[in-house]
């Protein structure tokens, strides 16, 4: 998604269709929520084609309500706008952890917490810094690479070994999840949308299978899979189909959104040196510049609800049963939040961004997304000493991850520093 600022040209709101892919690639999106923000912060968007209508929201305010209000709004008709009719009933409902609202949610999501908290996370620290390393290594000869692409592997070399999937798996299940968002993304289909839905969901789901069936439901390790084959609902273990559908999840939320934080930090770091050496001089700036990355990017473009009965949200009556998505890279930017909102600031303090969401549905992941990208930024600033973009981007077509596939970047080392550098078991 292309990240603009003001000024911005006219927006017909009445011409944008908001499922459309094409859009946020090549769109201006930001132009779109600033008019809504201010004209029409809750509004009614009607495809006309026999598509279901609903609910766009984007200012912060509300959505920070509809995403903290379960008793409101409900996760459990799915939490995507996709290229399925959105009045389809969710096979996931109350199956997978996205799908379910409190208490339900609570008693899928607490186990996995276990392998998610703080202590546990850390423990994946030098692991992560290894995993930096190989994203940085090809930029320390001062070549030109494609940083989107290389960074697609990213979350998935420590998001995997936490779940305990075979490392042979994970560049294949890297690319499958991108389809799953980019399912008409000419670099990522293969066919018509819903073919390329129904092959990444396929062959993802034969994976998480062949796992499930290796295992010794006896002994269950402490990964990710080991806590689902451990855990039960309503007194029951969990099926191998909530099995499966939770890894999905799991696997969904890390990869299709840290690769593009990732590239922002790169692109907006590279747009004012300046602003670079700051970072580099100033370690303590790293954990304030981590959460404008976040804030700034926004990866994941929006999430849905729906309503559980007749609400009235910014002076709009939505009725009950209706679909209502919310926009976290509008309210991002909202201007009632967030000072001069479309200026980068590495030091901004307070920043209430929303880009992991809030409420019950916070992303679980969201302690080993902030290591990754710390450590990220500590060691590229270690390393570099200059970062250029130097081509042109291009943008993933997709209506849910604000997201990059191809940017061409030059990283200048500082003097001494080569691939060799941090080759594996070298010196660091």
């Amino acid at each position: 998604m292309r990240i603009s600022v003001p000024p911005f040209d006219d927006v017909d709101v009445a011409a944008v269709d908001f499922l459309d892919s094409g859009f946020y690639a090549d769109g201006d999106p930001h132009a779109l929520w600033a008019r809504l923000r201010a004209d029409d912060p809750v509004h009614w968007f009607d495809p006309g084609d026999g598509r279901e209508p609903f609910w766009v929201v984007t200012r912060h305010a509300e959505v920070t309500r509809v995403l903290k209000n379960h008793e409101e709004f409900s996760s459990r008709r799915g939490t995507m706008l996709c290229i399925i009719d959105l009045s389809m009933p969710d096979i996931a409902s109350d199956q997978m952890m996205p799908d379910t609202d409190p208490p339900r949610h609570g008693q899928l999501r607490d186990p996995l917490n276990r392998a998610l908290t703080r202590q546990a996370v850390g423990r994946q620290e030098e692991r992560m810094r290894e995993v930096v390393h190989n994203l940085i290594r090809p930029g320390l000869d001062g070549e030109v690479f494609d940083l989107a692409r290389a960074a697609l592997m990213f979350p998935m070399a420590f998001t995997g070994q936490i779940m305990g999937m075979p490392s042979e798996n994970w560049p294949r299940m890297s690319e499958l999840t991108t389809m799953t968002i980019a399912y008409d993304d000419p670099d990522f289909a293969s066919g018509p949308p819903k073919a390329t839905l129904r092959q990444a969901h396929h062959e993802l789901f034969a994976f998480f299978n062949r796992e499930i069936s290796r295992r010794d439901r006896s002994a269950p390790a402490d990964d990710l899979i080991g806590i689902l084959l451990s855990m039960s609902l309503e007194e029951s273990p969990l099926t191998d189909e909530q099995i499966m559908l939770n890894c999905y999840a799991l696997l969904l939320g890390a990869n299709v959104t840290t690769p593009h934080a990732v590239c922002t930090a790169v692109r907006m770091l590279a747009e004012d040196p300046e602003r670079y050496r700051r970072l580099c001089e100033t370690p303590a700036l790293r954990d304030t510049c981590l959460e404008e990355v976040l804030r700034w990017s926004s990866p994941a473009s929006h999430f849905m609800r729906y309503a559980q009965r007749d609400v009235e949200l910014a002076g709009r009556k939505i009725e009950a049963g209706q679909p209502v998505s919310v926009w976290l890279g509008s309210a991002n930017r909202d201007e009632r939040v967030f000072r001069d909102p479309y200026r980068f600031d590495i030091a901004r303090r307070p920043n209430r961004h929303v880009a992991f969401g809030v409420g019950p549905h916070y992303c679980i992941g969201a302690g080993l997304a902030r290591l990754g990208l710390r450590i990220f930024l500590s060691e590229l600033t270690r390393l570099v000493e200059k970062v250029e973009v130097v081509g042109e981007t291009a943008h993933l077509r997709s209506n849910f991850v604000a997201g990059y596939k191809s940017m061409p970047v030059r990283f200048t080392p500082r003097p001494g520093v080569g691939p060799a550098t941090i080759a594996p078991g070298g010196p660091r």
